[in-house]
């Protein structure tokens, strides 16, 4: 593929940014001419500038959303950043245990959950240290942008070099079966997740407020404006007693809304 003009670039970024906020820098414009090869072959289109001649000339929403789900950010591992899931195992969810004892139900969000690892973590997690929780109601809801990492969360098969980040051994041989050069999980961590499509800066449809919300490494990449809606849907969706974790990175734009825990060497945050 051949380089484009300046105008071209920006015409590309703002297509991303209208679909996912996204907010690309032309520092990263070498991005589009990897990561749309793929694209560009199933529309059969040759040339970089032949896929933006045909968005200037043509409004085509499907093909806009399909650049923006390509150039989506799908970095992710097995317990990513541990301190996060030791504050789950030693604080969070033994409290969250306690506190829904009487209705014996659970509701996490991974949002922007990628190829699924972060919501398949959690649910090793609970299966791990909470063997009181065998008989309990436990939805884990994995939402992504891109329709194709949310097909390969759907069916849990990670390569070895996959399984090598972050995956202990003994995690390994208990929740998962080999197949081949790959690894799927098994159903006793399945049956807790569900995979499905959702763009965090569009409405979002659900019918239920969650306990735990793990909205990682997400904002970096929004802007000011999308950072602070994102945040207000994110309290409206979450319990009132319920916790929510970004990335280590990341903060609360607005905290009048919400309380900062410090945890060890991470935080968390509750609403007020």
């Amino acid at each position: 593929m051949t380089a484009l003009a300046g105008a071209d670039y920006a015409y590309l970024r703002d297509v991303v940014f209208r679909h996912s906020c996204n907010v690309l820098e032309p520092t990263h414009d070498h991005l589009f001419e990897t990561r749309l090869t793929g694209l560009l072959r199933h529309y059969g289109i040759n040339h970089l500038h032949e896929l933006v001649r045909l968005l200037r000339f043509s409004k085509n929403p499907d093909l806009e959303r399909a650049i923006a789900e390509a150039m989506t950010i799908n970095e992710t591992s097995f317990f990513r950043d541990c301190r996060t899931f030791n504050a789950l195992r030693t604080e969070v969810l033994p409290r969250l245990i306690d506190s829904r004892l009487a209705t014996r139900r659970l509701r996490v969000w991974s949002a922007a959950c990628s190829t699924g690892q972060e919501a398949y973590s959690l649910a090793m997690l609970i299966r791990e240290n909470f063997p009181l929780l065998s008989g309990w109601d436990i939805r884990i809801e994995g939402t992504d942008i891109s329709t194709a990492v949310i097909e390969r969360a759907r069916l849990g098969r990670y390569h070895r070099i996959e399984m090598n980040r972050g995956l202990p051994a003994r995690l390994l041989v208990r929740f998962f079966d080999r197949s081949g050069e790959s690894w799927v999980v098994k159903p006793t961590i399945g049956t807790l997740c569900r995979f499905r499509h959702a763009n965090l800066c569009a409405p979002l449809s659900f019918q239920q407020s969650f306990d735990l919300i793990l909205l990682r490494n997400v904002m970096l990449y929004l802007s000011i404006e999308a950072r602070v809606s994102l945040l207000a849907v994110t309290r409206r969706l979450i319990a009132p007693d319920g916790y929510l974790f970004l990335g280590s990175a990341e903060q609360v734009p607005d905290l009048s809304a919400w309380t900062t825990v410090f945890s060890g060497h991470t935080t968390y945050y509750r609403p007020l």
